[in-house]
């Protein structure tokens, strides 16, 4: 199958709108056919078990729904609206009537995007971003430090959880919880030498014994960390979250994006870590000032944008791989690749959505 070349389309918001009909095309249907319902299936072409979202993924919805809040910003649409409202219900419904789950960092991802939605078209969502936050309160426990689950009744700390989470508190005007998120991160996860945030520390929770310090890096961990900084930036008086967000875009940029674009991860979970890294390099390009590590922020986002378009297949519009820097291929039937999967093409979609709002 041919790729998908930048001359069918020359400007990075129909780029961005070309990705958004491709996975809404292939991906977005109602809730068990019910009316005014959405919900993204998990592959594409989707399993008889995918057709009736019989196995779905809750944070995958979030960031699916984040990306149509990136559209409406890029081009207002009633439809959209529409859209991004039934997604919500059907989140809801989908989750068997509860805004919650077993795991902090999901309930972050939801509360942002729904935090969003309220801002950019005007949804009533205080009941559900009440009952989101009040989770990652009780998530905060002095053990290792401080810092919340990655999930309930599990002994894990980790940047993925804590960094969604700070951000979405320092939104929502609980600015001295999320500092202690971000020193708590700061502290315990950030390499001192190089400069990237390590994945999570193990914790005995019966003890409150610290135990492994996890040093996987992700571009997902880097990425949260940096829009938490970014963040408490906004408010500081100071420079010190400023100087530690511009410390990560500069490790990025050496260790995590060879030739200037993102790293991938694969596909499941990984398919998203890229495109959130490089949602959160975005925003600080365009809150940072204009200087040296908000160039290199930009330039990030745009070659990863570039390249995840260049390498993308055909297949009823842009189909993106798990890994930027490499050709994408269609699958063939009953063929299990990456490129199937919602988190790989929501994580394509974020990364062009990123690159055309840094040139609105």
């Amino acid at each position: 199958m041919a790729a998908w070349h930048s001359d069918h389309v020359d400007h990075l918001a129909d780029r961005a709108a070309a990705a958004e009909d491709a996975v809404l095309g292939r991906h977005v249907v109602r809730l068990w056919c019910l009316p005014r319902t959405a919900l993204g299936r998990n592959g594409w072409p989707p399993t008889r078990e995918q057709r009736w979202h019989r196995t779905w993924n809750y944070w995958w919805q979030a960031h699916l729904l984040d990306c149509l809040i990136d559209a409406q910003l890029r081009a207002p649409s009633a439809r959209r609206a529409g859209l991004i409202s039934n997604l919500i219900t059907g989140i809801h419904l989908r989750n068997r009537l509860s805004w919650t789950n077993n795991y902090f960092d999901d309930m972050a991802w939801l509360g942002l995007a729904l935090h969003r939605a309220k801002d950019v078209i005007g949804l009533d969502v205080d009941d559900a971003l009440t009952e989101l936050t009040e989770q990652l309160h009780i998530a905060w426990t002095p053990d290792g430090g401080g810092g919340i689950w990655w999930r309930r009744g599990d002994g894990y700390k980790n940047a993925p959880a804590n960094g969604p989470a700070a951000i979405l508190l320092a939104r929502t005007g609980e600015k001295a919880r999320a500092t202690e998120i971000m020193t708590w991160l700061t502290d315990t996860l950030v390499d001192p030498t190089t400069g990237l945030v390590f994945d999570g520390l193990r914790i005995d929770r019966d003890t409150g014994e610290v135990g492994e310090l996890v040093k996987r890096i992700y571009t997902y961990c880097q990425g949260v960390y940096l829009g938490g900084c970014v963040e408490l930036a906004r408010t500081d008086s100071g420079t010190l979250w400023r100087e530690r967000a511009e410390r990560t875009i500069d490790a990025i940029a050496m260790k995590l994006a060879p030739n200037g674009v993102l790293r991938g991860h694969g596909g499941g979970d990984g398919g998203l870590f890229s495109g959130i890294c490089a949602r959160y390099l975005a925003l600080a390009a365009s809150e940072l000032p204009q200087r040296t590590a908000a160039d290199t922020a930009r330039d990030i986002v745009l070659a990863s944008a570039e390249a995840c378009w260049q390498g993308a297949a055909l297949a009823h519009g842009p189909l993106f791989g798990p890994d930027w820097a490499k050709q994408a291929t269609v699958p063939a039937k009953g063929e299990q690749r990456p490129s199937r999967e919602l988190s790989v093409q929501v994580g394509g979609w974020l990364v062009l959505e990123a690159a055309a709002a840094l040139r609105r």
